[in-house]
Order: structure tokens, then sequence, then C-alpha cells
């Protein structure tokens, strides 16, 4: 008896062993694949992610028939005969010729849009010219900015295979140079341009082409965001058509950061409800080039003033220091304030719970500009509220830690004297040694110590440099979400050296893209005018002002379009790649019961210029939209929501005197909304 107890204690103490054992090795096992495994933990993240975004609505659906909904959210049906095409049309070589002229190598500066437009025209030029073209070099994402090895510098934004293949037929391009002219790039033995911004085609036949045969390979700097002219001669309208195949075929963005916003998209989505992407379009730089300090009344105004002062001293700038903010606000040359734009949304009937995505990397002034906005609407959302930390930082790759091996600022001449004075003091009692200086750190978007020390800005640190590599994957992010949105508002449409900016991509691709898609284009001029008849009670506005508001919006759709090519193109041809990359789709179902629509319809492609049929086969294809469109016709908006109570939670409180106002109101707008003004 006594022999079989012991013998089961041994036998526990072996299996208690073996458990304790088995423990450990899976312990191992689970740190070594979090350790060496980032996509099984990435999953593993995301499967127990909690956001920060907590949706909060009036009502669990919304009705997509409803009179309210298909005001604010359907598309616009005078555009939608507009169908995107980039392919060639007239003569067009099928391919590159194999016998080129040499190579053309890129070094691009500037911001995501610069990049953008940059590459899109440097492909046009190596077509012009029979050159190779070398994937172009992204100088903010170069090795010496921090970014991750992992990275070459266009593929830190763009995937390169990707680019590659697509222009295949159009420009021959390799990854890199050969051997023999990368020593002598590195010798810096080969010709180097600095081309102007919007050079001619004939810049680059007289000025280019002749080096290029000779050394068999130039560099170019591209410093300014373009360095081809945006309208070319009608002999080259190919070469426009190549652009938009570069900028809305060729240039994808790198698949993990594809993935992330992709993601985000989803998790807009979620709700089942279309959502507004926003773009403040409140950058420094543009702040400072069109004198719009005084927007803030703080220390934001001193540091928009020194970037002034360094545009005047580099020439970007040819007007006066002290600019009367207030004069150029009333002259439409400023942004739109997050504050304003929330009230035209507001006025023009959006419900407090419209998810609204704010987009364009981060708003100068810091979140404390957007407060306004998010007092009047529920859901306001960016990247930081719709992903995770994890997901952000997965897409730099493995980053050096710069903090730790930043070097230490050696100390000034004067804490040196201090202490050998302390060192080679006599006998007396000796002072104790003069605590060490704190280093001096400056936030971004906080307070700028700079300011009250000196008129000089401080050099970028490393860290600073790699947030700017990092600004480019976020802006690349809310690219994708801003041209998917259902409605995109801009704040402004400007850049810090007056040519159009991020807002004016997302609308150039979403015009190719899809262009009944809504995209409201304000008149800044006219929308500061009637928001200064109303600035005493700007929260308690009248039905005849609401009405002005909704019609000058509605009208923007069409009207800021066709003003748009006046301007926008001729500084950006992606800004608006129409009539030049669209076709006309007529529908099989049209008949002359709407002979008032199609007349307003062919307004609208005259105006445009647009003129090219599409291909036979899309003629026969009826869109769903179209057909909602018909059924629409007949319908009378007679629902006094698509008023709604100004900044009041509709639902919260109701005005039984005004029912009759707002009916006749909607009525009004039906009739406009039907092509009548």
């Amino acid at each position: 008896m006594k022999e079989g107890k012991a013998f089961l204690k041994s036998r526990m103490k072996w299996v208690g062993l073996v458990g304790l054992v088995l423990s450990a090795f899976s312990l191992f096992v689970h740190f070594l694949l979090a350790r060496f495994t980032e996509d099984g933990f990435s999953e593993y993240q995301s499967s127990i992610t909690v956001f920060s975004w907590r949706p909060i609505f009036e009502t669990s659906d919304l009705s997509r028939t409803s009179p309210l909904y298909r005001r604010l959210w359907r598309p616009v049906g005078q555009l939608e005969s507009l169908h995107p095409d980039a392919n060639p049309r007239g003569y067009y070589a099928a391919g590159p010729s194999a016998q080129t002229n040499g190579y053309i190598f890129v070094r691009i500066q500037g911001g995501f849009h610069e990049i953008r437009s940059s590459i899109c025209d440097v492909v046009a030029v190596s077509r012009f010219l029979n050159a190779t073209l070398v994937t172009p070099e992204i100088q903010q994402t170069t090795s010496k900015k921090g970014i991750s090895s992992q990275f070459k510098s266009f593929a830190y934004l763009y995937n390169e295979d990707q680019f590659m293949a697509a222009l295949a037929k159009d420009v021959n391009i390799v990854k890199t140079l050969p051997k023999s002219l990368k020593s002598a790039r590195r010798n810096k033995e080969i010709p180097v341009f600095r081309v102007p911004y919007s050079a001619s085609p004939y810049y680059y036949l007289h000025n280019v082409l002749p080096v290029l045969i000779k050394h068999s390979v130039v560099e170019i700097v591209v410093s300014d965001g373009g360095c081809l002219q945006a309208i070319l001669p009608p002999h080259l309208e190919e070469y426009q058509r190549l652009r938009c195949r570069v900028a809305f075929h060729a240039l994808r963005f790198r698949e993990d950061v594809q993935e992330l916003a992709t993601k985000i998209l989803h998790r807009l989505r979620a709700p089942g409800r279309p959502f507004i992407a926003f773009d403040p379009g409140m950058t420094r730089d543009a702040l400072a080039y069109h004198g719009c300090s005084e927007l803030f009344q703080d220390v934001h105004t001193e540091l928009i003033q020194h970037r002034r002062s360094w545009m005047r001293k580099r020439g970007i700038i040819k007007g006066q220091l002290s600019v009367n903010s207030a004069k150029q606000r009333l002259k439409g040359s400023c942004p739109l304030t997050p504050e304003e734009v929330g009230i035209l949304l507001r006025a023009y009937g959006y419900s407090w719970d419209t998810i609204i995505y704010v987009s364009g990397g981060e708003v100068f002034g810091g979140q404390r500009t957007l407060i306004p906005l998010h007092g009047m609407f529920e859901n306001v959302v960016d990247r930081t509220s719709l992903s995770t930390v994890w997901e952000l930082s997965r897409i730099y790759g493995r980053e050096v830690n710069l903090e730790e091996n930043y070097p230490k600022a050696p100390p000034s001449a004067q804490v040196e004297m201090k202490l050998d004075a302390w060192k080679n003091s006599g006998p007396r009692p000796r002072p104790l040694p003069p605590p060490p200086a704190k280093p001096k750190t400056y936030n971004i978007e906080g307070w700028w110590g700079w300011v009250a020390e000196s008129d000089n800005e401080p050099e970028s640190t490393v860290v600073e440099l790699r947030t700017n590599a990092h600004k480019l994957l976020w802006e690349a992010i809310d690219y994708i979400v801003s041209v998917e949105a259902d409605v995109f508002i801009p704040g402004f449409d400007r850049d810090g050296k007056g040519h159009p900016n991020f807002a004016s991509l997302v609308m150039g691709h979403r015009l190719y893209q899809s262009a009944a898609s809504k995209t409201y284009r304000p008149d800044r001029k006219e929308v500061v005018r009637l928001l200064e008849e109303i600035r005493g009670h700007i929260y308690h506005a009248n039905h005849t002002w609401l009405t002005t508001i909704r019609r000058h919006l509605r009208s923007s759709l069409i009207d800021g379009l066709i003003e748009a090519s006046n301007k926008s193109k001729s500084s950006t041809f992606l800004s608006h790649p129409v009539p030049e990359c669209s076709c006309l789709r007529l529908d099989s179902g049209e008949t002359s019961s709407n002979s008032s629509s199609n007349t307003a319809h062919l307004q609208v492609q005259t105006a445009l210029g647009v003129v090219h049929r599409c291909p036979v086969w899309m003629d026969g294809e009826r869109s769903s939209s179209s057909k909602e469109k018909e059924n629409e016709e007949d319908i009378d908006e007679n629902d006094p929501s698509s008023s709604g109570l100004f900044f009041q939670h509709s639902g919260s409180q109701d005005v039984g005197g005004e029912d009759i106002n707002l009916k006749e109101e909607s009525q009004f707008e039906d009739q406009e909304e039907d092509g009548g003004d």
C-alpha cells in the first residue's frame, strides 16, 4: 500500500514537471512569434483594437430614398455622362523606342502634392525627349532623413513595380543608373538642370535635349511642384492623357499604405452612413504666402510672419511683410476656417450627426482650430481616431531610435568659463557649480520657444525630418479616403507658393474617376460676404440667408467646376483633367420627355469643352444612378427636415409655426435642383 502511494506521488511530480516545461516552452514560442512575426502580431493587435471614435447618430438608420438624403448625397445629374478615358486617341506610338537619347535622373523636392505633380510631368518629359527615366528620387524620403532603411526613396511612398509595369508601353523606366553613370554622378560629372516651374516643351527641346544627346545622361532638379506647363499645344494633347495615366493609374501607393487606407474606409462606412471629407488647407506656408497671419491673434501669428519674412528674403513673395489679413479674407485670398465650413454645411442641411473626415495632414494652429467644427458635428474624425498607433507605426518600417543617439548640444562659452572659474578657485569655500542647461524642445504645433528668443528659425532636427517623411504617408492615406468620399469640400485650394494644393489634386482625381460625385467648390469671396452679413447673430440666421447659402453651395457644384477650368488648370493640369481625359456616354434611355434636363447637360458639356464620345460598348450600358434620377424627377421634396433647425440637434425641438415656410423653401429648392433657377 505504501509503495503504491509513493509511486503515485512520484508520478504526479513528473506530470507537474512536464507541465512546467511545456508551459515554459509555450511562452518562449509566443515571445518568438511576437518578436519576429509582424503580420500575425498585427492581426492579433487589430482583433483587440479599441478605437477612440464612437459614432453617435440621431436615428439608427437613414433612408436612402428620402428626399433629404437625395438632396444632400446623390450624384450631380448634369455630370453623370462624363466618364474617364485616358487611352490614346490620335496617333501615338504603341511603345517607347528601343534606342533612346539617354537617361534622365530626377530629384524632386516639396510636399505630397508637389511630388505627385512632378512625377507626372517628368514622365511626360521623358517621353517627349525619347529618354529612359530613372525612378525619381524623392528628397523628402532619402535615407539621410532618418527613414527606415528597408525603403528606397520612391518606394517609400509609391509602388515602384506597379509604376514601371503600368507605363511599360509609354516610357522606358529603370530603377537605377548604369554603374558607369553612377560613378559619374557621384563625382558630379553629369550636367544638372534646375528646371523652372511650368517650363514649356520648347525649353526641353532647346536646352535639355542637346545636352542629353551629348552626355547620355542629365540630372533634373524639380523644386516647385511642376516642371512642365499645364496647358500644352493641341498637337501635344496625347501627353496630357499620358499625365492622366500616370496620376490615376500608374501612381499607386505602397501596399501596406493602401491596405491601411482601405481599413479606414471600411471603418468609416461601417455605420452604414455616407461621409464628408474636408480638407482645411490651413498650412503655415499658405497662410504666410497669402497674408493671413491675423486669423489667429496669438503666437501662431508671429510664426506665420516669420515664414513670410523668410519668403520675402528668397524672392518667393514680392509684396509687403505686413498685410491686412481682414482685407485679404474679404477678397477670398484666405482659407475658410473649419468653423465657417461647418456653418456652410449646417446651413445647407447636413445634420449634427454627419460623419466628417478631416484630411490633408496637420492643421496649422492645432486641434483647437477644429473645436468649433467638433461643436457643430458630433462625428468629426481623422486617421488617428480610425486607426491605432501600431497600425500607423507599422507603415513607417523599422526605424532607428534617433532620440537616444541624437548628439547633445555642446555647452556655451559662458558656461565653460563658469566651470573653469569654479575649478581654479582658491581655498575659499567654493560655490556650487552651475546647473546644466536644459535642452530646448520646440513643439511643432505648440509654443515655439525660439519665437521669443531669435529672429531666425532653428534648423530642422533629424527627428523633424523623419516626421516630415511620415507626413507624406499620412497625406497618402487622406488622399485615398478623400477621393472615395461621398462628398468633398475644401477650405482652401492654394499652397504656400500660390499653386494648386492637396485639395486641388483630390478634386481633379474625383473629377476624372467619378465626375458626378458631389464636390463643393465654394467661392470664398462670396461666402465671406454672406457670413459678414450675419456676423452678429451667426448662429440664428434667417431663412432668406439660409436659402442664399444653399443656392450658392448647389451652384458651386457646376459653376465652381467651370471656374476651376479657367483658374486651377492653368497652374496644374491634374487639378482639372477635363476635357482631355474624359468622354461622353449617352444613355440609350434618354428621350425627349426630359429635354430640359438634356439641355442643361449639353450646356455643362459645352462649358467644359467635352466633345469626345466614349467607346460604343459603353453607350449600351445604363447606369443605375440615371434610372434613379428619372424616378426622382417627379418627387416633390416637402420634407421640412431638409431645412432643419440651424445648429440644433434635429428632433430635439419642434417649431410648428415654421412648417409652412420650410415646405415652401423645399419646393423652391426642388425647382432649382431640377434645372430651374
